[in-house]
């Protein structure tokens, strides 16, 4: 059964990502189940999408509720599940506004025509984006010109936004192009994702935050990967106390259906008109329903601090297994 799916898929879709032969059919819980009702602990949460695993009862309730008032509308009428829902992100982040997309790329890409507007804000003063060596960014070809590994940005075109690359965690090296270099905004990741899981220091966000104050410069964390309670705060720059004018947010946000967006400090919510930036399907009242219900479970229910503490508890176990190994190691070492 499986093998006559993995063939239809080889003859209808683009070979554009290396699959592992298994037909999912259901998921529940942490586990996801093949076509011959085989169990697997799934710990690729739809790459870092399913925070709450599959089939959350609250997220259940929160997508038949919603469908069974309407799925779709044009963003010109209201819509109040994304009203709610930009609310609350406010509420747990910065204030300011909220501009709604489908993804963490796009997403990237309004922080792109944001960082540009400012740009020209500070007549052109200031240009281009400070980012991380091995950061990624998304795969749009905006978004591209800030992912700084070759095997993802190829040789496609690029914009033409200067970006400046520096080592993480080189306060230095970042105070040397700031200097040196001019730019109008700095955009990582608090956590590099793809990049190694590579944690910037507080002292090095702070950092960040201190020379973006000083040189006018927008201070943008890229928070889709790490951001939605995943490092035990709903965003991850809050462990380094520090107040950005852009966060990018989208995987989990949508309780699995595609949702992303930026959240815009104030003074910074007027760069971008009417006509400047818009896309169909966001903020989908069906996506914005489910990412009520997220924050609804992470914080009403107290997923977000249950989760904390099971973290807690399993970096010390990690750490306790591989305290024994190395003193395994050392004795064995030792009798030779």
């Amino acid at each position: 059964m499986s093998t006559n799916w993995i063939e239809r898929d080889q003859q209808a879709i683009m070979s554009t990502y290396g699959r592992l032969p298994i037909v999912i059919n259901r998921g529940e819980g942490n586990y996801v189940y093949d076509e011959e009702n085989k169990k697997y602990l799934d710990l690729f949460t739809g790459l870092a999408v399913n925070i709450l695993g599959h089939s959350h009862p609250t997220v259940l309730k929160a997508l038949q509720e919603q469908a069974g008032r309407f799925m779709h509308i044009s963003n010109y009428f209201y819509n109040k599940p994304a009203i709610t829902l930009a609310e609350n992100l406010i509420e747990l982040s910065i204030e300011g506004k909220v501009f709604f997309t489908n993804s963490g790329a796009e997403a990237t890409e309004a922080a792109l025509k944001l960082i540009h507007k400012w740009s020209k804000k500070q007549n052109f003063e200031r240009n281009g984006v400070v980012v991380l060596k091995r950061s990624f960014h998304g795969r749009t070809l905006g978004a591209l010109k800030l992912t700084r590994q070759q095997g993802v940005y190829q040789d496609f075109p690029v914009t033409s936004m200067p970006v400046y690359e520096v080592e993480p965690n080189d306060c230095e090296a970042l105070s040397n192009v700031f200097e040196t270099e001019r730019p109008a905004a700095v955009i990582v990741e608090p956590v590099l994702g793809s990049g190694g899981i590579v944690t910037l220091t507080a002292e090095y966000l702070q950092h960040i935050e201190q020379l973006c104050k000083k040189h006018q410069a927008l201070c943008c964390m890229d928070e889709i990967q790490t951001g939605v309670g995943r490092t035990g705060t709903f965003f991850a720059y809050v462990h380094a106390r520090i107040t950005p004018d852009v966060i990018l947010f989208a995987k989990g946000m949508g309780g699995g259906l595609p949702l992303g967006g930026v959240i815009v400090a104030d003074p910074h919510t007027d760069l971008l008109q009417p006509g400047d930036h818009g896309t169909t399907f966001a903020p989908a009242p069906l996506s914005s329903a489910l990412g009520n219900a997220v924050i609804e479970v992470l914080i009403d229910q107290g997923q977000m601090e249950k989760g904390k503490k099971v973290a807690d508890e399993l970096h010390d176990q990690l750490q306790s297994l591989k305290d024994r190994n190395d003193e395994s190691l050392m004795t064995f070492v030792g009798k030779e």
